[in-house]
């Protein structure tokens, strides 16, 4: 059984007890026909009340089971403050002027105040205090002050600031404990994060210890004397490694390859990944990988430039360079210009 269930069913038992002395008249009185009808009144507004849902009627299926603490319509809460101002005035007109002190005539100090805690626990609390200085006024009017705080009247105002301090307490559990969730949230994201990053560092350190390390223990044996060959080698080592720094999601073993053989007939490569691969499923990328080497392959200039691009339909941009700029414009000097598009 739901909480839903299991508080829209105390809520109607409890109701009921207190409304079910209006049937109980043990006095002949003058209209007994408008008690009856102030009482169907007060229980149609009552369970309304408690088991209205429009989320529900719609099937949005947000929060059923807690359809008791969803906020009532207005014409729900306008329904409440008429009934709290019509049942007092029809009950002492069904019982008459000598019995409105009955306990039959004044089942509805309790009632109402009931209604009223409903209407707060649905989240009106200020329509409850409007309501509870309804009935005050009016149940002294018809009573008198002494008889109506006698008579119930303060056990619904103390019921309807516990409902209210309770309402209010809840609604700041909700919201620290979504705000709670947030955070954790937002912790577990950052913590996942680190991890991703601190395992991309150590690939990353790997990777630059196997280019650099032979080279670094070479230059160590040698005691910084070097041959050609290792020269060759180091300046290698280095060109690899800024691009496994600048451009990692642009590399793999072909394009590495491409890459090495273009240094080692000594054209000065760059290699700058400034966005525009996020996201890129991996069949992508390796499409966009064979491309670009490809374009390597067939690559004769002097300096090449490789850049992603933020373009939403180009994926890398290859300029190549040959020979002096002296003299010459952008346009002369550029022998490749290649776009790899978006696959």
């Amino acid at each position: 059984m739901s909480v839903r269930s299991i508080l829209g069913a105390l809520a109607i038992a409890f109701t009921a007890y207190l409304a079910f002395r209006a049937l109980a008249l043990t006095e002949p009185v003058p209209n007994p026909a408008v008690s009856y009808v102030a009482f169907a009144l007060y229980l149609v507004t009552t369970w309304l009340c408690i088991y209205w849902d429009p989320s529900r009627r719609r099937g949005s299926g947000q929060n059923r089971d807690a359809a008791v603490s969803h906020r009532l319509p207005i014409w729900a809460t306008v329904l409440a403050l008429v009934t709290t101002a019509v049942v007092p005035a029809a009950i002492a007109f069904a019982v008459g002027e000598e019995f409105r002190t009955a306990p039959f005539a004044t089942w509805y100090l309790g009632g109402l105040g009931a209604l009223m805690v409903i209407v707060t626990v649905r989240g009106r609390p200020w329509i409850a205090w409007v309501g509870i200085a309804i009935l005050t006024v009016e149940s002294a009017v018809l009573m008198g002050p002494a008889n109506t705080l006698a008579l119930g009247l303060v056990g619904s105002i103390v019921w309807v600031v516990v409902a209210h301090l309770l309402r209010f307490s809840l609604d700041r559990a909700a919201k620290d404990t979504t705000q709670l969730a947030q955070l954790q949230r937002a912790a577990s994201a950052w913590q996942a994060s680190q991890l991703v990053r601190g395992r991309e560092r150590r690939v990353q350190v790997q990777r630059a210890l196997a280019v650099a390390g032979p080279v670094l223990t070479r230059v160590v044996a040698t005691g910084g004397v070097l041959a050609e060959e290792d020269r060759l080698e180091a300046r290698l080592a280095e060109g690899r490694l800024r691009d496994e720094l600048r451009g990692p999601r642009l590399l793999d073993d072909d394009v590495r390859s491409e890459l090495d053989r273009a240094r080692r007939r000594g054209a000065a490569v760059t290699v700058l990944d400034e966005g525009g691969l996020d996201g890129l499923e991996e069949d992508a990328l390796e499409t966009i990988r064979h491309e670009l080497a490809e374009t390597l392959r067939s690559a004769a200039s002097d300096r090449l430039y490789i850049r992603t691009s933020p373009h939403d339909s180009i994926a890398v941009t290859v300029v190549g360079r040959s020979g002096s700029d002296q003299g010459l414009s952008d346009e002369d000097a550029v022998d490749l210009w290649r776009e790899i598009p978006h696959s």
